[in-house]
């Protein structure tokens, strides 16, 4: 039913690590070159007998497994039986997924092509086809280092400025802080994705200057977190979980300062790329 392929699920990811003790003061930052393991990030396009139909954000493996339960959950295939073929290959800028399946599953695709699919909260993308994923503009942004000493205040008040999250405990905060660290703006939502939009969308019609402080975000930083960052013109992005390789390259390109994980012993700055 499938041919097998294997790609890269981790990549090494040069940073710099900014550490201090406990008692933090500004004079006692250090700063070292370090190399840590980031997971890999790619848009895998889902053709179903030559029909295009979504494009979603994946840890290239298992890549088979994913075509047969998403085929299933979103009620394309009422069983594996249903799935006559699947070959996965390599495109330049992702992966594709064609599918071959029945003339029952194949109807229900030509039904839902012909509108919208709904959004989710997780996937990262969810694109008709490739082209409308990869060629997405990414501008360029003026990258400006927060202070760690700033960073650090954040970390530590986070936590108190997630009033939705009191008593919940699962939703994501993207949170818009002051060159000092101070935290003026939060938002948050059960979608990472939609927490940062919300947040994006007040800076909008509040005249908010992205590049007059940083986002903190409390969720991992990926493609999609870091390209929207960009759009709405933020200088500096950091985030309490690690980064995905295709986050960090974006982030390079793009000239955005991208510093995660961030704990409060200690980050890593992965964009720029440190200098040798």
């Amino acid at each position: 039913m499938t041919e097998d392929i294997s790609f890269s699920v981790a990549l090494p990811c040069d940073a710099e690590r900014i550490s201090w003790p406990q008692g933090h003061e500004n004079t006692d930052i250090t700063r070292e070159h370090n190399t840590f393991l980031v997971a890999e990030e790619a848009p895998l396009a889902l053709v179903y007998n030559g029909i295009d139909y979504a494009v979603m954000m994946i840890t290239p493996h298992d890549i088979d497994d994913f075509v047969a339960g998403f085929s299933f959950t979103e009620d394309i295939i009422s069983s594996v039986s249903d799935l006559r073929h699947i070959k996965i290959t390599a495109q330049p800028d992702g992966l594709r997924a064609d599918v071959r399946v029945n003339a029952q599953a194949l109807r229900k695709v030509l039904a839902r092509t012909r509108r919208p699919i709904a959004g989710r909260t997780g996937c990262g993308i969810c694109g008709a086809d490739m082209e409308s994923v990869t060629n997405r503009k990414i501008c360029s942004v003026t990258g400006r280092e927060p202070d760690a000493g700033a960073i650090h205040k954040a970390l530590e008040n986070l936590r108190s400025h997630q009033v939705l999250n009191k008593g919940v405990g699962m939703l994501h905060a993207a949170a818009w802080c002051l060159p000092n660290g101070h935290i003026v703006h939060v938002r948050e939502d059960v979608g990472r994705h939609n927490a940062l939009d919300k947040l994006i969308g007040y800076g909008l019609k509040h005249q908010l200057d992205f590049t007059q402080g940083f986002c903190f975000l409390t969720s991992r930083c990926s493609y999609e977190m870091a390209a929207k960052a960009i759009a709405a013109g933020m200088s500096a992005v950091v985030s309490l979980s690690a980064p995905t390789a295709l986050a960090v390259r974006t982030a390079r390109a793009a000239g955005l300062v991208l510093i995660s994980p961030a704990r409060t012993t200690g980050m890593y700055m992965v964009s720029p790329a440190p200098q040798n």
